[in-house]
């Protein structure tokens, strides 16, 4: 099936109205990570160390927490295409009910992981800041969960403007917070990483509350609530939730899971080197939040399409927002190759750590098309339900890629940090390929 660029072309205004909210909404969760880190960082070098850790290890629940709240985009999609709105209210409720199952579950395996946080080889200077910092995001899990829920309902019913502001409103909270407690300003007392973990519950319940209150109260809303009020937890919608949730779920799990192991063997080489690598992954953060915002977009206009049975716009809408993620991509990659020797300097004090940051600028450089093309098309494999199959590929490409080679590259052939981020585009690019070729062959069955 051949397509001319202006068939493309013609879903860049639609891929870009849907996308630009999700993308905003995510860079604003980008300004709070590198305001955390850069606050931390300039605390003490300890501090931010402690917090590279944990934020990498709770990167992984929060991930997958958040993929499994992605299964709920293409029922409410497909079901706001019918004007079903009784059953885009039901599907909110049943999915309230999974996510927060889900949080409990997470909670427990965290909280085990906690009581064993002390043997994983971690730098024993850093253990009494880790542990209050893991504790006060451990009590946050649940507010994501069930924030998740309901901004990917609104993005369903393509709202995602709302997600957008209130984002950045508790963003806004979180930085405000920050500066009160990590520097214990106002009469504040001076708390360090374990404030910036204050300060990130504070802001994930703020956004929570407003969230469930404009959805109470707001008009643009009403038709939604009949169906959340009378709609009933049933086994359906509960089991369509988890069919489509866990697959999500465990291929983005998978690949923050191998970023968060190989934070633990950046740990191994050192304190400074766990301090550099949490301002690179920071600064990762851009690229990542940026392509998965517009490829959400990407599994919205997919499901529309999919309802429709049309192929065609299928592969056209799929294509042109593979395309604008690698516009980004461009873009992220020229500013962080003209800023690699600046970048450590913004994040901490330390001229070590900052020469070991500009050193991970070329591996970051490299991954970035691999990531983009992940992003894009594990999305639009999400948009015409076809989420199982993800889940083996993310496998193979996380965890016999790019783990071992990581550990190749860092320990056996002895090239240190660097190594350990050069494996991270055979991971990134890998998973990439074989999702794109899962959906061409899927789109050529369609046909």
């Amino acid at each position: 099936m051949r397509i001319r660029f202006h068939e493309y072309s013609r879903h860049y205004g639609d891929m870009l109205s849907l996308g630009l909210p999700i993308v905003i909404g995510q860079f604003g969760i980008i300004l709070v990570s590198f305001a955390d880190t850069m606050m931390v960082g300039h605390y003490t070098t300890d501090d931010l160390a402690a917090a590279s850790f944990v934020n990498n290890v709770f990167n992984l629940a929060i991930i997958f927490s958040t993929g499994f709240s992605y299964g709920l985009t293409p029922l409410v999609g497909s079901l706001f295409g019918k004007s079903d709105y009784n059953g885009v209210g039901r599907m909110l409720k049943n999915s309230l009910l999974a996510n927060a199952i889900v949080s409990a579950v997470l909670v427990l395996v965290m909280g085990v992981l906690y009581l064993n946080v002390g043997r994983m080889g971690q730098p024993v200077e850093l253990l009494p800041l880790i542990r209050p910092y893991y504790l006060v995001l451990l009590v946050s899990l649940p507010f994501i969960l069930l924030f998740n829920a309901f901004k990917q309902f609104a993005d369903g019913i393509t709202d995602t403007r709302t997600s957008m502001w209130i984002l950045l409103a508790g963003n806004a909270v979180n930085i405000f917070g920050n500066w009160l407690l990590i520097y214990g300003k106002w009469g504040m007392p001076e708390l360090g990483v374990f404030g910036a973990g204050i300060s990130t519950l504070f802001s994930r319940i703020f956004t929570l509350a407003v969230f469930v209150g404009i959805f109470m109260f707001s008009g643009k809303y009403r038709p939604f609530r009949e169906g959340f009020s009378a709609g009933k937890i049933n086994r359906n919608d509960f089991a369509a939730l988890n069919r489509m949730g866990w697959p999500v779920g465990l291929q983005m799990g998978m690949e923050t899971g191998s970023f968060s192991l190989a934070t633990i063997m950046v740990g191994w080489l050192g304190t400074f080197h766990l301090a550099a690598h949490q301002i690179m992954l920071t600064v990762g953060q851009l690229g990542f939040m940026l392509y998965y915002g517009m490829a959400a977009a990407i599994a919205v206009r997919v499901s529309y399409f999919k309802g429709q049975n049309d192929t065609r716009a299928i592969r056209c809408s799929s294509g042109a927002g593979f395309q604008l993620i690698l516009m980004m991509a461009l873009v992220v990659s020229t500013a962080i190759f003209l800023c690699r020797n600046m970048l450590g300097s913004w994040f901490t004090d330390n001229a070590e750590v900052a020469a070991m940051v500009a050193q991970l600028t070329i591996p970051f450089i490299i991954y970035q098309f691999g990531d983009g093309m992940q992003c894009a098309y594990s999305n639009a494999l999400r948009g015409i339900s076809d989420v199982k199959p993800v889940v083996l590929y993310a496998f193979i490409a996380y965890f016999v890629i790019s783990l071992p080679a990581g550990y190749l590259f860092g320990f056996v052939l002895d090239l240190g940090l660097t190594g350990i981020w050069m494996s991270f585009p055979l991971g990134l690019t890998s998973a990439g390929l074989m999702f794109l070729l899962r959906f061409r062959r899927r789109l050529n069955g369609m046909a």
